[in-house]
């Protein structure tokens, strides 16, 4: 419809027609359609430049822009046209909707905090990725606190029953130090980014009297865990152990980086057995190896620190890494990592 103003000239009232201002066409407003997602891909792999992918495809060049830079999984990532319809779909499932606190979405957040173990945004992420109506995290905590006050034991179903994280003490021990090693300062810069499978990070933790261990070992990108339980945390069980867990997907790891404990001594040959580059994080920088040291944290909440290692089962900590592996993740789009590591869109091990 066309705009008018007016002035007044003496006497007369003149309408005076003022320019429409610039709208995008109907094919610039819609969103993009599958069909449309699976040319972008071909046309980039074909090396095509963006702006005539965008005129091919019938779309604005700021749409195909936004596109590219909202739906990768890493922004160094290639462009995936099932990847980006998910996103897509993930996005459209999220938009905000009132919803009330019902007795059915209160059930079905207890089942998922009680017996799953999920965290309030773990429960809201993954009710959204499957179409079920949830409250926000925010309520959930509410809710929580407030059964707390009433006595309830909701709250022992989060990972820190509330408690504030304690300042660590000052208790570096001498744990020895191993020969050749290569310092986390040569690594590539490309494992910083967690842009790719096969990068990993490995620990081991004790139990009560340092008897027995169990050996950790997970990848940075998906989060992907496996463990094994040790009779002790002598250099030569932990190098047999982490090649015959990693054996099957010798040809697929890059890195694998350690604390410098002198249970790694044999780092040089797994190594070699594994074809796999081994770095050495700096010492008492913790936060160099992050996501172990998290995924660690996850299997003291089943197995918690005092407790011996020699009353801990194979089959027990098999059931807990499980878990882990099925967790979900928020950095993941709420998907676990077993999920993540299936997906078309991620190189598969």
């Amino acid at each position: 419809m066309k705009k008018f103003s007016s002035f007044f000239s003496p006497g007369k009232k003149v309408p005076i027609l003022l320019p429409q201002s610039p709208t995008k066409s109907v094919a610039d407003m819609k969103q993009l359609s599958e069909g449309q997602r699976y040319k972008i891909e071909a046309y980039l792999q074909a090396g095509m430049k963006k702006d005539e992918i965008a005129r091919l495809v019938g779309i604005h060049r700021s749409t195909l822009y936004r596109e590219l830079r909202r739906n990768k999984w890493k922004p160094t990532d290639k462009y995936k046209a099932d990847y980006a319809q998910y996103r897509y779909e993930l996005r459209k499932s999220q938009r905000e909707r009132h919803t009330k606190f019902t007795i059915w979405i209160e059930e079905r957040a207890r089942v998922m905090l009680e017996e799953l173990h999920y965290s309030p945004e773990q429960i809201v992420g993954r009710c959204r990725l499957l179409g079920y109506p949830m409250v926000s995290h925010e309520r959930l905590y509410q809710w929580i606190w407030k059964n707390k006050r009433n006595a309830g034991t909701l709250y022992r179903s989060l990972r820190r029953q509330g408690r504030k994280h304690g300042k660590r003490k000052n208790c570096h021990k001498d744990r020895g130090w191993v020969k050749n090693r290569t310092s986390i300062t040569e690594r590539p810069a490309i494992v910083d980014r967690k842009s790719r499978l096969g990068d990993l990070e490995i620990d081991t933790m004790i139990g009560k009297g340092q008897k027995g261990a169990i050996l950790t070992i997970n990848d940075t990108k998906s989060g992907y865990l496996w463990t094994c339980l040790l009779p002790s945390r002598e250099a030569k069980y932990v190098t047999a152990a982490t090649i015959n867990l990693l054996q099957p997907y010798r040809g697929y790891l890059h890195t694998i980086t350690s604390d410098n404990g002198s249970e790694f001594a044999g780092h040089q040959e797994i190594a070699k057995a594994l074809n796999i580059k081994f770095y050495f994080a700096r010492p008492y920088h913790s936060w160099e190896r992050g996501a172990n040291e998290n995924t660690n944290g996850l299997i003291r909440q089943f197995i918690p620190k005092g407790v011996s290692m020699e009353d801990v089962s194979g089959y027990y900590l098999e059931d807990i890494t499980k878990y882990i592996n099925w967790r979900l993740r928020k950095r993941l789009g709420f998907l676990s990592p077993e999920e993540a590591v299936e997906f078309p869109s991620i190189d598969k091990f």
